[in-house]
């Protein structure tokens, strides 16, 4: 497990897992928003490049999945796909947790970016993101683990609940 992928609807808990992960290994975190996401929410125009470069090496741990310009990259150069496939309840809590504390606190996400309250009636603000992508983004998932040829798939862990994601990182932390 050296280069993997944490995927999941928004709000699910990638960044959270993905970070303990790579601590966990002495794995680099690539944190794919910050990479997306230029001032004023603005497409960073090196996004591909950026993640080609980062993830050329091993020793990564990316915490999306969901970007489909390099979602074929980042499937070809894992070697691990952690899909966090939590029920909708448990999602549409953490975002709405998440997003209303990053509103309350105001504090900077990537580039400058905040998230505040008036975002929330954006239909692509994580909160409205999350309840309509959910169905789609796990028959996205289950998909891309159904098909191709089994040689070339990454070992896949499929976590359902948080608290297996936690029993599963304890699990592979201590083996190290």
């Amino acid at each position: 497990m050296r280069r993997v992928i944490v995927a999941g609807v928004s709000g699910v808990g990638k960044t959270t897992l993905a970070r303990r992960l790579a601590a966990a290994h002495g794995l680099r975190y690539l944190e794919v928003d910050a990479l997306f996401h230029g001032p004023d929410w603005q497409r960073r125009p090196t996004f591909v490049t950026d993640v080609d470069a980062a993830t050329r090496g091993s020793d990564w741990v990316a915490d999306s999945f969901g970007y489909r310009d390099v979602r074929d990259l980042l499937w070809d150069r894992c070697d691990t796909f952690v899909w966090m496939d939590y029920g909708r309840p448990i999602v549409m809590a953490r975002v709405l947790r998440r997003s209303f504390a990053r509103a309350t606190y105001e504090r900077e996400l990537w580039n400058g970016n905040r998230e505040g309250f008036r975002d929330w009636v954006d239909p692509e603000h994580p909160i409205r993101w999350a309840w309509s992508q959910h169905a789609p983004r796990r028959a996205q998932i289950e998909a891309r683990l159904a098909a191709g040829h089994v040689a070339d798939r990454p070992t896949v862990v499929r976590l359902g609940s948080p608290a297996a994601a936690r029993r599963w990182l304890a699990r592979v932390a201590s083996v190290r």
